[in-house]
């Protein structure tokens, strides 16, 4: 028999997590205490090749107090922190025994959990708290690396992402592949039947294409958590939004994903884009995320969508002016080759730095954008600027969280500390 070790074992597990890209736009709380929302939502889950969080979860008897690491810097006051306890503590009441794949052998048992700290370490590989949703990629992996840790069962269908949600609330769609509705719940008094529930994986529409432009990097000046509290207190647009028009564009636009109608999916999207930014307007006082060039990508997609005399993209804007358009894979290139045209790269980056995917970054440099297109963009006054526009992501819709090997991890499994570094 091998020697005990010396010290206390430390328990890791290390998960990815998405991002995902609302259509139907969450904006505003019913519930502060729960983190719920005063409508439904859905979005678009994107593939994790260049998008998302990477999380590590560690527990052991040994550690003295829960610590979390983000983007390598530790966070004080983490174990304190409303959101932080509620996916740890909400896990880890889920949790069960810990075995051995190999032999069968209990590892820990379920109410062994309860006497051990955690180590979380978390990075994001895209800009955070730019309008990306990073926190609901990041909360996802946060819940996601726990429930493997603690080999965590879901009491009801959706458990998880309840949890999530209270981290943060589009984290909870975040926990499904493809495309996912958060439903707004409210019938039960812990708000508990507020969760995601995936409408569609990712493969049953793989045509589904999305171009990122990342026109700040920038946190923005209003986080969305503050955003909503003023909005809720202010606009009557949103509480009529919110009444009257979300869950009709509910149905119509998960209807649509199952028909795999690109037409009415666009036409809602962008509707909901635009309805959500002016309902960002009609807060007192008024709530800018998206700027200039945020306005000119609108007009762009419009023309193009004219030029071509079908809605081949739509338009998307979370809380912030970075675009997200959505279109089929035969339309891509096109899309991508009028976006470069008009906003190029930066004079002193290098195109491969500048488009996350060198095989389409090259199939658009090298693609002839038709003339009356061009001219079209034109005539609503935009020229091509350097700059404007700092990086683009190609991706499409992918799966939710996926369980990593050791080689990923980003605690030390000797220290239970953060390896990560920028």
């Amino acid at each position: 028999m091998p020697s005990p070790p010396l010290e206390p074992e430390i328990y890791m597990a290390t998960v990815s997590a998405p991002t995902n890209i609302a259509c139907v736009k969450y904006w505003g709380k019913a519930s502060v205490e729960h983190n719920t929302p005063i409508n439904s939502s859905v979005s678009v889950t994107l593939d994790q090749s260049d998008l998302r969080a990477v999380t590590t979860a560690a527990a052991s008897p040994s550690f003295a107090s829960d610590r979390l690491w983000l983007n390598g810097s530790e966070e004080e006051g983490a174990a304190t922190s409303k959101r932080f306890r509620a996916c740890v503590d909400g896990v880890r009441a889920l949790a069960s025994d810990k075995v051995d794949a190999d032999t069968g052998a209990v590892l820990v048992k379920k109410e062994d959990w309860s006497g051990m700290n955690v180590h979380v370490a978390s990075y994001n590989t895209f800009p955070t708290a730019a309008g990306l949703a990073s926190s609901a990629a990041g909360y996802a992996a946060l819940v996601a690396a726990l429930a493997e840790l603690f080999n965590a069962k879901e009491q009801y269908e959706g458990q998880l992402s309840a949890i999530a949600r209270q981290g943060s609330g589009s984290a909870c769609r975040s926990l499904y592949g493809g495309f996912v509705a958060w439903r707004m719940g409210g019938a039960k008094p812990d708000w508990s039947d507020s969760l995601a529930q995936q409408v569609a994986p990712e493969s049953h529409w793989p045509e589904i294409r999305a171009l990122i432009l990342v026109v700040s990097d920038a946190k923005k000046d209003t986080s969305s958590t503050a955003g909503m509290s003023t909005s809720v207190a202010t606009s009557q647009l949103l509480g009529y939004r919110a009444r009257e028009v979300v869950q009709p564009r509910m149905d119509a636009i998960e209807k649509a994903w199952l028909a795999k109608d690109f037409a009415t999916f666009a036409r809602i999207t962008m509707a909901e884009s635009n309805q959500f930014h002016a309902t960002c307007l009609d807060t007192y006082p008024p709530i800018f995320y998206m700027n200039d060039v945020s306005s000119s990508i609108i007009r762009a997609v419009h023309v193009y969508n004219d030029w071509a005399g079908e809605v081949r993209a739509a338009y998307t804007f979370d809380a912030g002016p970075n675009a997200v358009l959505y279109t089929l894979d035969q339309h891509v290139v096109e899309l991508g080759a009028l976006m470069l045209r008009f906003y190029p790269a930066a004079a002193t980056a290098a195109l491969g730095s500048y488009i996350n995917n060198a095989g389409y970054a090259q199939t658009v440099q090298q693609f002839q954008l038709d003339g009356g297109l061009v001219a079209a963009v034109e005539r609503t006054g935009r020229t091509p600027t350097a700059g404007d526009v700092k990086m683009m992501y190609y991706t499409r819709s992918g799966p939710g969280p996926q369980v990593l090997g050791q080689e990923d991890a980003i605690i030390d499994p000797l220290t239970g500390i953060n390896t990560y570094r920028p």
